[in-house]
C-alpha cells in the first residue's frame, strides 16, 4: 500500500504514521535497458530501480508511461518522416508525441498529422505493407514481457483481490462487466472472468452506432472465441445520431449528449432487464491516468457519483498505466481491438469531439467515407449557425469547444416562459410549446397522486395529492395571448418556491425532451420509460423519491438545458 500523505509505502490499509487511508497507487516510472533493448517499469521507491531484471545491467530513465508501436503504426510514422521501413529492425515505443526508437527519444510534432494529403500516404502504406515485417516487433514483445513479469504478477494479484472483495456481497446474477471493445474493458473482462473463475459473467457492450469498424469486428471475434460469455448489446434503436445532430447540433467536449442518448441510456435498459430490483455491481475499465477528470474519480463509486443510479461501479485497473495495460494484454495473449495496431490510442466513438487531430488523421486514412460524411455535416452545421468561415471553424477544431445552443432553432424549447398570476397567490402561468395532453399530467406523478376527479371540473382542474392533501393545482389556461398555457398553483406546503422550481423542471421536460434517456438512468425504481411515443412515468412503480426533479442528479430538470442554453440565457 502507498500513503500519498507521507509519500511512502506502508504495510496496512491505514497508514501507521498519519492514519490516512492508503491505496495501491504506488508511482511508477519507465526505464530502458540498452543491452536488452526493452522498457522496464519500476516503482519510484524501488532501491534497485537502475538494474535490469534480465541482464543486471544499469538502466536509464525513459518516461512516465509508454505504449508499444505496432508495425502498421510504425510504417505510417516512417512514411510521414519520408523514411519508409527505416525502423523495421528497431523497437519503437511512444508516449504522447514522443517516439522512442531503441530507447532514443524522437519528438514528432502534431503538425505531421495535420494538413496531409491522404491519397499518397494510403498508396505508400499499401506499397510497403508486404515488406513490413513483424519479426523484430514480436521478438521485442517477448523480451518486454519477460523483463516485466514481476510487475505483471503484482498488479494482476492486486486486481484479483479487489474483484473478489468487491463481489462478496453480490450474487453472480447481479454482477456485470461494462465492455466497450477498448483495451481497458478488454483487460477488465479477462481479469473478472479469471478472478471469479466463471466465463459466463454478463458483459454489456454499448453500441453507440458510431463505433470503429474494427470494434464491431473485435466484438464478433470475442463472441466466437468466448462461447460461454454472456455478451449483451445495448443500443438505442429509436434514435439516429445524424437526425439528432440536425435537431440540436453536434456534440462537443462539454456537451456530449451522445454519451447519454446512445450509451448510458441503452445500458440502463439492459441493467433493468437483467435485474429489475437489486443493485448491480458493474466492473468498469476506468483509469485515473486517462484524463484530469478521471483522476478525480473514486475506484469504487455509487449514488450520485455514478451515471446509472442503480449500480455500484468498481474499477479493478483504476491505478494502471498504459504500459501495464499492454503488459497484461501481450503477456496473456489476450485478443484486442485492431484499431490500436493502426495507431489509435483510444477507441470508442470514432467521431468523438474528444479525439485529437492525430485520431482524425487516422480516420481520414482508414475510414474515408465516414470521415467525409461527418466533415460535410459539420461544415453544413457551421454555416447554419452563421459562422463566417465554416471550413476553418470545423478544420480548426473550434466546433469541439462549442457550448450551448446559439444559432440552433431548438434552443427556444428550454426557455421557460411564465408570469406570476396576480389573482391567486403561489400561482404561475406557464407557456408550453404544444397542446397539453395526458403526457403533461403524467409528468406530475413524482409529486403525488394525479387526480382528475378531485379537481374543479368546470375549469378542467387536475389536482396532485400527497397523502390526502392537495399540493398542486393544474389548470389549462385559455386567454388571449396565452396559447398552450397552464396555470400551476401550489398549496398546503412549507416552501412554495421549492415546489414551483421542481414543477418548472417538469415543464421544461415537456417542452424540450429529446428522448435522451437520462431520466431512465436516474430512476432506481424503473418507473420512467422513454420511447419514440414519448416520456412515461409508471404510477405503480414511482416511489415519489423526486430524484428526477432534483438538481443534484439533473441540473434544471432536463439534460437539454445544458446543450441548448444560449449565452444570453440567465
Amino acid at each position: 500500500m502507498w500513503c500519498k500523505h507521507c509519500n511512502k509505502e506502508v504495510e496496512n490499509e491505514t497508514c501507521e504514521f498519519c492514519s490516512e487511508v492508503t491505496q495501491p497507487d504506488i508511482p511508477t516510472e519507465i526505464y530502458w535497458c540498452e543491452h536488452c533493448k526493452t522498457p522496464i517499469i519500476k516503482e519510484v521507491n524501488d532501491i534497485d530501480k537502475n538494474g535490469c531484471p534480465l541482464c543486471g545491467n544499469k538502466t536509464k530513465y525513459l518516461a512516465k508511461d509508454l505504449r508499444p508501436v505496432f508495425p502498421m503504426e510504425r510504417l505510417l510514422v516512417e512514411i510521414l518522416m519520408a523514411k519508409p521501413l527505416e525502423w523495421i529492425d528497431k523497437t519503437v515505443w511512444v508516449c504522447n508525441n514522443s517516439y522512442y526508437i531503441d530507447g532514443v527519444k524522437k519528438n514528432i510534432p502534431m503538425s505531421k498529422f495535420e494538413n496531409q494529403e491522404v491519397s499518397p500516404i494510403t498508396y505508400l502504406l499499401k506499397k510497403y505493407e508486404d515488406l513490413n515485417s513483424h519479426e523484430t516487433f514480436n521478438k521485442s514483445i517477448k523480451v518486454f514481457v519477460d523483463a516485466n513479469r514481476e510487475r505483471l504478477s503484482t498488479i494482476t494479484n492486486e486486481a484479483f483481490s479487489f474483484i473478489v472483495q468487491e463481489s462478496k456481497e453480490y450474487k453472480f446474477s447481479q454482477m456485470i462487466v461494462s465492455f466497450s471493445g477498448g483495451k481497458d474493458s478488454t483487460v477488465v473482462s479477462d481479469l473478472v472472468i479469471r478472478a471469479l473463475a466463471n466465463p459466463s459473467v454478463i458483459q454489456v457492450y454499448g453500441d453507440t452506432t458510431l463505433e470503429f469498424p474494427m470494434s464491431y469486428q473485435y466484438v464478433e471475434r470475442y463472441r466466437k472465441d468466448n462461447p460461454k460469455a454472456i455478451l449483451r448489446t445495448a443500443k438505442n434503436r429509436d434514435q439516429n445520431f445524424y437526425d439528432v445532430c440536425e435537431d440540436i447540433g453536434p456534440p462537443a467536449r462539454m456537451m456530449r449528449w451522445c454519451c447519454t442518448m446512445f450509451k448510458t441510456g441503452p445500458i440502463t435498459r439492459i441493467l433493468n432487464s437483467i435485474n429489475k430490483n437489486d443493485e448491480i455491481l458493474t466492473f468498469y475499465g476506468i483509469r485515473k491516468s486517462e484524463s484530469v477528470s478521471r483522476s478525480k474519480y473514486d475506484r469504487v463509486a455509487e449514488g450520485s457519483n455514478v451515471k446509472i443510479q442503480k449500480q455500484k461501479v468498481a474499477s479493478p485497473i483504476f491505478y494502471w498505466s498504459d504500459f501495464e495495460i499492454w503488459l497484461y494484454i501481450l503477456a496473456n495473449e489476450v485478443d484486442f481491438n485492431d484499431a490500436y495496431t493502426l495507431g489509435y490510442d483510444r477507441v470508442g466513438c470514432w467521431c468523438c469531439p474528444n479525439n485529437n487531430k492525430r485520431a482524425q488523421f487516422l480516420s481520414q486514412i482508414y475510414m474515408p467515407e465516414e470521415f467525409k460524411k461527418w466533415r460535410d455535416y459539420l461544415i453544413s452545421f457551421a454555416s447554419s449557425i452563421g459562422k463566417p468561415d465554416p471550413v476553418e471553424y470545423i478544420d480548426g477544431g473550434w466546433w469541439k469547444a462549442r457550448q450551448g445552443g446559439n444559432g440552433v432553432e431548438a434552443s427556444g424549447d428550454i426557455k421557460l416562459k411564465f408570469t406570476n398570476c396576480t389573482a391567486e397567490d403561489n400561482s404561475k402561468i406557464y407557456s408550453v410549446n404544444k397542446e397539453i395532453d395526458e403526457s403533461f399530467y403524467n409528468l406530475f406523478v413524482p409529486f403525488g397522486n394525479v387526480s382528475k376527479s378531485l379537481g374543479n371540473k368546470l375549469i378542467n382542474e387536475v389536482l396532485v395529492v400527497r397523502g390526502n392533501v392537495p399540493i398542486i393545482s393544474i389548470q389549462p389556461f385559455n386567454q388571449n395571448g396565452y396559447d398552450y398555457s397552464v396555470k400551476i398553483k401550489t398549496m398546503n406546503i412549507k416552501s412554495h418556491e421549492d415546489l414551483q422550481r421542481k414543477v418548472s423542471y417538469q415543464i421544461r421536460k415537456y417542452n424540450a425532451c429529446r428522448k435522451c434517456l437520462k431520466c431512465e438512468s436516474i430512476c432506481v425504481h424503473n418507473a420512467i420509460y422513454v420511447s419514440k411515443n414519448g416520456y412515461k412515468i409508471d404510477e405503480e412503480k414511482c416511489k415519489h423519491c423526486l430524484k428526477c426533479v432534483n438538481p443534484k442528479y439533473l441540473q434544471n430538470g432536463c439534460l437539454m438545458d445544458k446543450f441548448l442554453k444560449t449565452k444570453k440565457e440567465d
